[in-house]
């Protein structure tokens, strides 16, 4: 993992964010752990998944900065689910 510029903190992946937060619920849904662990994970889990989300509205301003339309750059929201081809 890199570090962020304050160096106070590794910036991680969003894959990587991903991967642990997939091992984070998991570990909570496989239950026998204490209250204070399933805390942690808990706030683990809140934790990486803003992380995840916030690189995901990152994400998805650069590729509404990146659409061009009638040969101007304009923003425009991603819909993946979006068959018409507009």
């Amino acid at each position: 993992m890199a570090e962020n510029d304050s160096g106070s903190k590794p910036v991680e992946t969003f894959e990587s964010c991903l991967d642990e937060l997939e091992k984070v619920v998991k570990e909570l849904e496989a239950g026998d752990l204490s209250l204070e662990r399933s805390l942690e994970l808990f706030e683990r889990g809140m934790s990486l998944s803003d992380t995840c989300r916030r690189q995901l509205e990152a994400a998805e301003t650069r590729v509404e900065m990146l659409i061009r339309k009638d040969g101007k750059m304009t923003a425009e929201p991603f819909r993946p689910n979006d068959k018409s081809g507009s």
